[in-house]
């Protein structure tokens, strides 16, 4: 992004190159300005007045910023080189504004994407550079230029050019910590103001045609004024400013004196009236006032202090401003409030002052706050933005003698409740644009055979949306509560809907209508919802921990189901329920996973009515909590459930015995897995197989088999907020997320020759692993000679070598043959003398991986492992990120307790006590000889004093060497004596 925009920025300059900031005099006329300093908002502005030929006159290559020209977006083909593209928004953030850019062209924020949609064409062109969920946008009055910001980690601010959709300035750490709340660019599109979301607020002014890192002029503001919301220029000069909270309305006035600012003072007892709180702030163009609206329906009039003595105010100085007037303009409260002043390159000159309101009304008054008409659009929710065309709806000389002026250009109005109109001249003339979910969007699912997508919310609104024709097929309302989660069966006939408030209902997949009774067995909302195979049974999860089971039968000739049992099966909540096939026949099978680890498999042909018999339950973790479940594609005869955890780790498990069968690294971009579908079989190429997921706030695919290689696998951000739903398309060609509360739903197109190009590029056979290691392939952990097909191991060789001296004796005087293995038995030493310490479990986990890899083909057990095979499974097994101090933190945290320092201790007693009765408990002995081991203490490795495998002797080794309180930064460097670096944290300048 640094590089690109650099770049662009350049490119866009008239004479490609970028200019330091020249001082100006506040009244100096923007365009000559921006021809003489090169800058770039209004030099790039006037590039398509050029004269023809002009470009090919130049020296140097074309611009793309310099050449664009409106409808430059939708020009060409896109082709990406990615394995997933953002193909189409649905949905917008109803918080935001919604910007004309044309007529029938809208801009607006998606997550952390800007689009451009073209809604007479169908066509989108997304604008994206942002990691977080954009915060606020703004747009140049002639709609050239948007500059957009987020909040979160590392946030930006990036101003890009709408006619080529290219980035062409990002500033980075504006405000650090915090991010952006407000944003606005003045009428030359030279001059940016930002105001920082945090708790102290900083007002900062930019030029930002220029590559200056810092602000020109900066201010923060005490948090006594409010949290400062809304800001906006003065359109006839850029140096005023206006910005305001609820309760406090602040001036500003920058140059060479800095950032100057005053904040006069309004009270119910200045009018002797209600103020209310204020809203929005407008410059009046009579050039001295400020308007403001308020939630009471008035609007504040601001104007110019006058002084005795003084005729004007001096140039340079902030001009002191106070309310003279409270003008009641309705009973409902005032949302919006903006001023439409003359067109440019036309003779309309009207002028009129716009507000909106809760009621969805939109009202235009004269210079004098008299009204002149509204359009009323009861029923369409509290109006968000109101954004009028750049041109004229009829021809210049039409709108100068029309019988309403005011109302010489279409305009767009969005709704907090997410609807958007577009509103013909007349103001009673409209059409419905967009109608969206306007709370969580949590729940989508594909139809198997059509390309349908339906999609839930918390609102209640249910909609199936063609993905290939762009457009609604049918909605449905649920009035009593909102969608959670949605599945079609297998045939396509039906959808399976399940509602916050624990009603299930099964409904026809064209017509949404309801094809049986309304299920209401469940006693919390739904999370999931799955059909068998054969459509045979329904099963459902809910927040209640419970799964309720419903099997088909008939009712009136038509298919229908009825409830057969439900179980409280887990303690903690379900993370997924799955349907399957018996290995040995069609009959289903179902099984649930849960938080608490429990992986159960229900025996649906003895259950009865009111009684859900479970066949099995196993544990399948020790430490981390299981995430999602998918059935593995057949890659042998074994037959696999693949299972992701917390720690980032993926496992394989028998799908009878429930073994686990195989340990892998997963993707670690960021967050753990929190859903996962296989992709369904390509035509082209059956054999191959892929996998699809979502992490907290990513989207990517995995090529399969799964074996911890990181660059079969690629991730892209699609919901900063949280990604909340997966769905693929039945063709596998598309995949689609729901965002929850950012109420987006985003179409991703697959590109798997990018995914496996990428995961090439990576390296073959262990070189991707080799990486993976401490140093990498030039460290001292091991090196590889590239001139020798051998690999020289200098630490792990000699791990491997000692193995092979203490398996055959350490006093054996007789030659020994060296070989490249070890035996299984010894897998646990070389792992922590490579410092990964596994658990008991872990260990028997290893060497079962190891034993059983080859007894399905063979039927015999593998007894030793290679030094190959030994990389790839210390590099799955050990932990993603090794251990962290807060870790440790966390668990002193659980365990200990506030001393009277107030910091979190173990008693010496409690942690002798609990080495021994919890987990994997230590003997006595062995307690002992580890504590001996790690403090010096070993007969084998220093002093023997103390009978270190005598319970006494352990008792006077903790007294003597340990304190009676134990920190998590004693028992780190003290005892297990590591020394763990804490993460960098970024100053804030």
């Amino acid at each position: 992004m640094d590089d690109s925009s650099d770049t662009a920025l350049k490119e866009s300059s008239p004479d490609g190159q970028m200019h330091r900031e020249a001082a100006m005099p506040p009244q100096q006329d923007s365009m000559a300005a921006a021809q003489e300093d090169g800058a770039l908002g209004n030099a790039a502005a006037a590039a398509p007045q050029r004269a023809p030929g002009e470009l090919e006159e130049r020296s140097d290559a074309p611009s793309r910023v310099w050449g664009a020209q409106p409808g430059l977006l939708f020009q060409g083909e896109k082709q990406s080189c990615h394995p997933l593209s953002l193909s189409w928004a649905l949905g917008y953030n109803s918080s935001l504004a919604v910007h004309s850019i044309e007529d029938g062209m809208l801009l607006y924020v998606c997550a952390h994407t800007v689009v451009v949609h073209d809604v007479l064409g169908s066509r989108q062109h997304h604008l994206q550079g942002h990691a977080n969920a954009i915060s606020c946008l703004c747009v140049s009055e002639d709609r050239r230029w948007v500059a957009t910001a987020d909040q979160g980690p590392d946030p930006l601010v990036i101003i890009w050019d709408a006619f080529s959709g290219i980035p062409v300035r990002t500033i980075f750490d504006s405000h650090a910590g915090s991010g952006v709340c407000a944003i606005a660019i003045s009428r030359d599109a030279k001059c940016l103001v930002t105001i920082s979301a945090g708790m102290v607020q900083r007002v900062c002014m930019w030029r930002w045609t220029y590559p200056d890192e810092s602000p020109v002029c900066y201010v923060e503001l005490s948090p006594e004024f409010g949290f400062q919301d809304f800001v906006i220029f003065n359109p006839q000069n850029p140096y005023e400013f206006v910005s305001n909270s609820k309760t406090q309305v602040i001036f500003y006035l920058w140059g060479d004196a800095g950032l100057q600012y005053s904040t006069p003072p309004l009270t119910k007892q200045t009018f002797g009236s209600t103020v209310g709180h204020f809203t929005q702030s407008a410059f009046h163009f009579n050039a001295t006032q400020v308007l403001t609206g308020t939630s009471a329906g008035k609007v504040v009039v601001w104007d110019v202090e006058r002084k005795r003595g003084l005729a004007k105010e001096p140039q340079g100085r902030l001009r002191g401003m106070k309310a003279t007037k409270l003008v009641p303009m309705q009973e409902e409260s005032l949302t919006v409030l903006l001023v439409l002043e003359r067109l440019h390159h036309t003779v309309c000159s009207s002028r009129c002052i716009v507000t909106g309101d809760v009621r969805g009304q939109v009202k235009f008054y004269n210079g004098h706050l008299q009204l002149l008409a509204c359009s009323d659009h009861s029923g369409t929710g509290p109006i968000q933005s109101i954004s009028f065309s750049k041109t004229p709806s009829d021809p210049p000389g039409a709108s100068s003698t029309s019988s309403h002026p005011f109302a010489a250009r279409n305009f767009i109005l969005s709704t907090s409740d997410a609807t958007v109109l577009r509103v013909a001249t007349d103001g009673t003339d409209f059409e419905k644009v967009m109608k969206e979910a306007k709370k969580a969007v949590t729940a989508i699912a594909c139809h198997p055979q059509q390309s349908w997508l339906a999609m839930g919310s918390h609102c209640g609104l249910l909609k199936v949306w063609d993905y290939k024709q762009l457009q609604l097929l049918v909605s449905r309302i649920f009035s009593s509560a909102g969608v959670q989660c949605l599945s079609y069966d297998p045939a396509g006939s039906f959808l399976a809907t399940g509602l916050t408030d624990g009603s299930v209902h099964v409904l026809d997949a064209i017509s949404l209508l309801s094809c049986c009774e309304v299920f209401r067995f469940s006693r919390g909302p739904i999370t999931h919802v799955q059909f068998s195979h054969d459509s045979e049974y329904l099963a459902t999860a809910d927040e209640k921990y419970a799964v309720t089971v419903y099997k088909r039968v008939l009712q009136n000739e038509r298919r229908c189901w009825e409830h057969l049992a439900g179980l409280h099966s887990h303690y903690k909540p379900i993370r997924s329920i799955l349907f399957g096939i018996q290995l040995d026949g069609s009959e289903p099978r179902l099984l649930s996973l849960g938080e608490d680890r429990q992986l159960i498999e229900y025996d649906l042909s003895s259950s009865s009515k009111d009684q859900l018999v479970v066949l099995h339950r196993h544990r399948v973790e020790q430490a981390a909590v299981p995430l999602c479940l998918a059935w593995y594609p057949h890659f042998s005869t074994e037959s696999f459930i693949l299972t992701a955890n917390s720690c980032y780790k993926m496992k394989l498990y028998n799908a009878t015995t429930k073994m686990c069968r195989k340990t892998l690294l997963g993707p670690t971009y960021g967050s753990p897995l929190e859903k996962m579908q296989i992709l369904p079989k390509s035509a082209a190429e059956p054999q191959k197989r892929y996998l699809a997921y979502i992490t907290k706030d990513k989207v990517g695919l995995q090529i399969l088999p799964v074996d911890g290689n990181p660059h079969k696998s690629s991730a892209f951000i699609c919901h900063p907020d949280g990604a909340s739903d997966l769905a693929i398309s039945y063709d596998g060609r598309y995949i689609f997320t729901a965002g929850g509360s950012d109420r987006t739903v985003l179409k991703w197109e697959v590109n798997l020759n990018a995914l496996e190009a990428a995961a090439s590029l990576g390296g073959e056979d262990l070189v991707p692993f080799y990486r993976l290691l401490d140093g990498g392939q030039d460290g001292e952990f091991f090196r590889i000679a590239f001139n020798s097909s051998l690999i020289d191991m200098t630490e792990l060789e000699d791990y491997f070598y000692y193995v092979q001296l203490r398996s055959h004796g350490i006093d054996m005087l007789e030659s020994r043959q060296v070989s490249m293995y070890i035996p299984l038995e010894e897998i646990p030493s070389v792992m922590r003398a490579m410092g990964f310490y596994p658990s008991e479990e872990e260990i028997e986990e290893m060497i079962n991986e190891v034993k059983f890899s080859e007894f399905v083909d063979t039927g015999e057990q593998v007894t030793k492992i290679n030094l190959r095979d030994f990389i790839k499974l210390y590099i799955n097994h050990r932990p993603a990120f090794g251990l962290s101090m807060k870790t440790i933190r966390q668990a002193f945290q659980v365990l200990g307790y506030e001393n009277e320092n107030g910091d979190k201790v173990i008693d010496r007693g409690d942690l002798l006590s609990l080495l021994q009765c919890r987990g994997e408990h230590m003997m006595e002995d062995e307690l002992a000889l580890c504590l001996s081991a790690l403090l010096g203490r070993h007969p084998m490795g220093g002093r023997s004093d103390l009978d270190v495998c005598d319970p006494s002797g352990a008792a006077a080794l903790m007294e003597e060497e340990i304190p009676e309180q134990i920190t998590a930064e004693r028992f780190t460097a003290g005892i297990l004596g590591l020394s763990i670096a804490e993460p960098e944290k970024r100053t804030v300048k």
